[in-house]
């Protein structure tokens, strides 16, 4: 008697076992939610740098899940061997706007605009700015000279609002935004522009200032000479505005009185004889 009950208690809990597992089954099957297969899409296999020319290791096909961009480069021929205008992050997509144009390369030339040109400035030619100067930084060039025909020195603003390209070698700011020590900044001009800095910096001194990238506005300015700059340097006095005074008038010089001649008095002649005499009247 023990036997048999002990048999159907053991039964019932095998049946409950496997009932129940087969309900948690079910169960699950339904909660997992179905994989989603997506386009295969070209990303970066690693940090790429501006200026660097993809080769085929640079990246790698990945199942992408979410929209697929319209800018992004989706051929292979597309991608390898054309050069990174703008940096990639490992990882993310590559988008056309920051590949160079196809035959361009890479390195510096395949940054510049069509229509551009990117212009050298000596280091130890810049004044004050010399290591804080940094890619995408927008400054202003100064020339300094004596042109022929004047005496003093004359400073005046030859361009405004110029895009650095590249500090030296380095075609993109650090990070952290830190100095760097480099001898050649490369300025993005316009061939006119390009034609006035090469005759500035062959024949005067030039200095860049630094200016807000926000800031675009152009200043007309007259420049300023070495007179007018100390004489503006003296101390002021101010004081209270007065009229130019006018010169007194000259007193025109008075003519000499003409004396009217005095009647010449009568005179009286008396002849006695042989003899003359005159008596004047009045004396």
């Amino acid at each position: 008697m023990k036997r048999r009950l002990i048999t159907v208690v053991l039964f019932a809990v095998l049946a409950a076992l496997a009932v129940s597992t087969f309900v948690y089954r079910v169960i699950a099957a339904r909660e997992t939610t179905p994989s989603v297969h997506g386009p295969l899409a070209p990303v970066a296999a690693r940090d790429l740098a501006v200026g660097a020319l993809i080769q085929s290791g640079d990246w790698k096909w990945v199942e992408w899940t979410g929209p697929v961009d319209p800018q992004w480069v989706l051929r292979k021929e597309d991608i390898t061997g054309r050069g990174v205008t703008a940096s990639i992050n490992r990882g993310e997509p590559i988008p056309e706007n920051r590949l160079a144009p196809k035959g361009a390369g890479a390195g510096l030339a395949s940054i510049i605009p069509a229509g551009l040109r990117a212009a050298a400035v000596r280091v130890d030619e810049v004044v004050g700015v010399s290591g804080y100067v940094l890619p995408g930084m927008h400054v202003d060039v100064l020339s300094s000279g004596t042109p022929p025909g004047v005496q003093g020195t004359i400073t005046r603003t030859i361009l405004q609002n110029i895009e650095v390209l590249s500090a030296g070698q380095n075609l993109e700011r650090d990070a952290q935004g830190k100095p760097a020590s480099v001898q050649v900044v490369n300025l993005l001009v316009t061939p006119e522009d390009a034609e006035k800095l090469s005759l500035a910096s062959s024949q005067m001194k030039l200095q860049l200032v630094l200016r807000n990238p926000l800031d675009a506005a152009r200043v007309k300015t007259a420049g300023d000479t070495t007179s007018g700059l100390l004489l503006d340097a003296r101390p002021a006095v101010e004081h209270a505005p007065q009229a130019d005074p006018k010169p007194a008038p000259k007193a025109r010089p008075t003519p000499p009185r003409e004396r009217k001649a005095e009647p010449a008095p009568p005179v009286m002649e008396i002849i006695h004889g042989s003899k003359k005499a005159a008596i004047v009247f009045g004396q």
